[in-house]
């Protein structure tokens, strides 16, 4: 989101409070944006760094078309500078190395803006090393820290900023933004299910591999109750060839765990909230061959896959688990 007024219609809280601090001219020396993925907080990172350098703000507005502003967009600015994971984690290097730019002078002024991304990734030497660095503020540096879990991060870093929580877009608020870009409503309510943004469940509606990713997902399903002899070779034939990353595959356990949770919907009766509505009487089927029992332990095993997933197991070898686990 590219001005503060459409980022407020998702956050008004989150933007009212760096709104008016902009407006008054009292910016925290750092900030923690906390919240799900999704939820704006690096579209909020990026237009506060935007109004603390463009020399033409209108109250909280940036222009959006000075050299300032046009380089932070284009993420050239020399003064803006993001922290991200090398591989699983932020490492103490990547600090010290943040450390040592800030001890030259801006290129072009005193104020600089740091960014770091999923924040909770820091190792506890980075930490303790950007904790270091917040304890020595400077009234023209803003540290911006983005996490989806504050609470992984220490607590003298989490006293020493200030806290800005973006809350999650409800589903069916989402879906009716979909829904007014003209698409379809399967697609619009599995999008709004999957992720909090709007262009991100924009861009997932248009995506032929997401569209692909679908369709395997209920072949699986099929493979695992019809033709369990074949679901080894399945994974190894078809699922892996598609859901070739790590952020793929994670997006693929999602559209299972969907699948999963509406047949336990269907099964108490709330019909209503059932995601995959084109599935409904495959599930009056399987209702003979997996109990809601099993189909909250298969939920269970899934959201472990996935965590596994995130401690860098080998994806091959815990599709393999998953499957022994789902055919039990």
């Amino acid at each position: 989101m590219k001005h503060w007024t459409e980022l407020e219609n998702l956050q008004p809280v989150a933007v009212k409070m760096l709104t008016n601090s902009l407006k008054k001219d009292r910016l925290a020396h750092a900030y923690l944006f906390q919240g799900p993925g999704g939820t704006g907080k690096k579209d909020a990172s990026l237009l506060l760094a935007k109004s603390f350098f463009c020399p033409n703000r209108k109250g909280a507005e940036p222009c959006h078309e000075c050299r300032e502003c046009t380089r932070i967009d284009s993420g050239n600015h020399p003064d803006v500078h993001w922290i991200k994971p090398e591989g699983q984690s932020i490492k103490k290097d990547q600090i010290l190395h943040l450390q040592k730019e800030f001890t030259y002078t801006g290129l072009e002024s005193n104020q600089k803006v740091y960014i770091i991304d999923q924040a909770d990734t820091m190792t506890v030497n980075a930490s303790n090393r950007l904790l270091k660095f917040l304890e020595e503020p400077s009234r023209k540096t803003i540290a911006i820290l983005l996490t989806e879990n504050s609470q992984s991060i220490l607590n003298t870093i989490r006293s020493r900023c200030q806290m800005i929580a973006f809350k999650s877009l409800p589903a069916e608020q989402l879906k009716k933004q979909l829904l007014e870009k003209g698409i379809p409503e399967s697609t619009a309510r599995l999008c709004s299910t999957l992720t909090n943004s709007i262009d991100e469940a924009a861009s997932l509606s248009e995506d032929e591999w997401f569209a692909k990713a679908r369709k395997i997902v209920i072949k699986l399903i099929e493979t695992l109750h019809d033709e369990k002899s074949e679901a080894y070779l399945f994974i190894h034939k078809l699922w892996m060839e598609h859901f070739g990353n790590r952020e793929q595959l994670a997006l693929g356990l999602d559209l299972l765990l969907i699948w999963y949770n509406d047949f336990i919907q269907f099964q108490i009766g709330r019909e209503q909230a059932i995601v995959y509505e084109h599935e409904k009487e495959k599930y009056k089927n399987y209702a003979y061959m997996l109990s809601v029992k099993k189909a909250r332990e298969a939920l269970e095993n899934i959201l472990e896959a996935k965590r596994k997933l995130m401690a860098n197991v080998h994806s091959t070898l815990v599709m393999e688990q998953l499957v022994l686990q789902l055919q039990r």
